[in-house]
């Protein structure tokens, strides 16, 4: 939560906020209004939940009164606090993927679609500047198999992962030795940026690599054991547990895998641990499931960002 120590015993003002997701990816943004607090500063429409309203019907009402929209398809997604001069906040983010009407500016506030790695417009409210990094996270996330034996079969794996569309990988390889990662890694990340993909290497294997890696992932000791945020790139962490979740959440990381992500040919595995069975996630989170359209659909439902497996899409499915 950002701001804590400004808390005091100030009530907590509960929002629902929309991230209105077009098919090209690009997300809606407006800016606040004259006579506002942070006039003129951009975010994502919503506004107030009134009291015995629903999440998606406080946003929907909000949709509709400030421009015209009535939403279609809405999923529970991030759930944070900010606390600011004039308020503190609690908010319902809720991604929406399908609405109907003619956009229009009801309160007189400017709006745009912002694309997929365009900058943002300043100046941005800052609860809006974490959604809008981690809106650009897919919907699934690979982990490599852990099998390769030299870097070349390491290399190969994510060829075949870049080549079917994957765009966040976690690539955690612990049979290679130093010699094998320090040709390896670098290499793997190079042809990651080829694609434009986001390639975590797991903290271990970072190290034994003997370079630095912006990019990493923390199993749940190294996240428990960590005392700071370990790099400036993309962070991921593996949680078991509530603690844990709050535990990356506080450590600024970008997103949480859920449980292990199962090897598809073995199936599900052990159930998700509690992390995974409520909807108040802080940060994005991925459930560790094997791909489908209807797990994925559920993790959806759920209010997770999506679903982390070992190995290929489609390879074990028949």
């Amino acid at each position: 939560m950002s701001g804590a120590a400004a808390q005091g015993a100030r009530a907590i003002t509960p929002v629902a906020v929309g991230v209105l997701v077009r098919s090209d990816g690009a997300v809606l943004l407006a800016d606040r209004p004259a006579g506002k607090p942070y006039a003129a500063h951009w975010e994502f429409p919503g506004g107030k939940i009134e009291p015995g309203e629903s999440v998606a019907r406080a946003l929907a009402r909000e949709l509709r009164e400030e421009l015209g929209l009535q939403a279609g398809r809405s999923v529970p997604w991030i759930v944070m606090e900010h606390v600011y001069p004039h308020a503190h906040v609690r908010l319902h983010f809720r991604r929406v993927f399908d609405w109907s009407g003619t956009l229009h500016p009801l309160e007189g506030q400017r709006l745009c679609f912002l694309p997929p790695g365009q900058d943002a417009p300043a100046p941005l409210l800052p609860a809006a500047v974490p959604a809008l990094r981690w809106i650009r996270l897919p919907a699934v996330s690979l982990f490599s198999p852990g099998t390769a034996r030299t870097a070349r079969q390491a290399q190969e794996w994510l060829e075949a992962a870049l080549a079917r569309g994957a765009r966040l990988i976690v690539w955690h390889e612990p049979a290679l030795d130093e010699t094998q990662l320090a040709q390896a890694v670098p290499a793997c990340r190079a042809r990651a940026r080829d694609f434009g993909a986001q390639l975590l290497v797991d903290a271990r294997s970072a190290r034994r690599a003997g370079g630095a890696v912006d990019d990493v992932f923390l199993c749940a000791a190294q996240l428990r054991a960590a005392s700071a945020r370990p790099a400036s790139g993309w962070i991921g962490a593996q949680v078991w547990t509530r603690a844990d979740l709050r535990r990356a959440a506080q450590l600024g990381c970008d997103f949480a895998v859920a449980g292990e992500p199962p090897a598809v040919a073995g199936g599900d595995g052990p159930q998700n641990p509690p992390a995974g069975a409520r909807r108040d996630y802080p940060l994005p989170v991925y459930l560790a499931r094997s791909l489908s359209a209807a797990a994925l659909d559920a993790a959806l439902r759920r209010g997770a960002h999506g679903l982390a497996q070992r190995g290929l899409p489609g390879e074990g499915q028949g």
